[in-house]
């Protein structure tokens, strides 16, 4: 981990270590949980592609974007990105998730990474990363 990263309460370590060395280079981040409003719940079926995931809790079905994903979501934007189930090369679909917020020098977020852990077999991917050209950001931190 890098001195000024951050890491939220409830982000599993192996998914935080994974991240931290996926956004190898652009630091600092902050890496939070993805919790449901719903029910605290976290785990997850996720849909993604290369600019966005949506995930439905597996305990109550709610269903939420990650980040800006949503301004995306739409069959005009995704041409050849359609979304599709995150899998695991175990078979699982069921996922632990946290996204790592690269920020720039100016503390806007730069980058969003969004990383999966699977509750089949622990492995942890990177399932979906996206660039941020536009400011303020601050909205994004909560959006997970």
């Amino acid at each position: 981990m890098h001195a000024d990263d951050q890491v939220g309460e409830g982000v599993p370590t192996e998914l935080a270590v994974f991240l931290r060395g996926a956004v190898d280079g652009r630091h600092p981040v902050k890496i939070a949980p993805s919790v449901c409003e719903g029910c605290g719940g976290h785990v997850f079926i996720v849909l993604v592609n290369a600019s966005g995931a949506e995930r439905e809790c597996s305990g109550c079905g709610s269903r939420a974007f990650i980040a800006d994903s949503e301004e995306f979501w739409d069959e005009e934007s995704w041409e050849d990105d359609e979304p599709g189930a995150a899998g695991c090369p175990c078979g699982g679909e069921e996922f632990e998730a946290a996204v790592a917020f690269s920020l720039g020098d100016d503390g806007l977020v730069r980058w969003v990474t969004v990383g999966l852990r699977c509750v089949k077999d622990g492995f942890c991917g990177i399932y979906s990363d996206w660039k941020i050209d536009y400011g303020p950001t601050d909205h994004l931190l909560t959006m997970v």
